[in-house]
């Protein structure tokens, strides 16, 4: 039996479908064959897209919660610095302006 192209679609899936493809036909000798073109069909069409296993998409959900929240972090902290060095230039100008007078 041929082994299924990637992990989210299993054999049991590819073959229901076949089997459903092949009942439509009459004679044994056409419901195998197209049972086989039609899980070739399948297993070429499904390993064309770009899919990944649950796994890996839920590992990939993870670093980008993380990020996100890395980045979150790091914004808070760059308008926080900001916010100072602008009070810092603020005050600067300000005694500037008491000296000149």
């Amino acid at each position: 039996m041929v082994k299924p192209p990637f992990p989210p679609f299993s054999q049991d899936v590819i073959n229901n479908i076949a089997e459903q493809a092949g009942k439509l036909l009459p004679g044994e000798k056409s419901r195998e064959e197209l049972h086989r073109s039609v899980m070739l069909v399948v297993q070429n069409t499904l390993a064309k897209l770009d899919l990944v296993t649950r796994e890996e998409f839920d590992a990939q959900a993870s670093v980008l919660q993380k990020t996100r929240a890395k980045v979150d972090a790091l914004e808070k902290q760059l308008a926080t610095l900001m916010d100072e060095l602008n009070q810092e230039q603020d005050g600067d100008a300000s005694e500037e302006a008491e000296s000149k007078s």
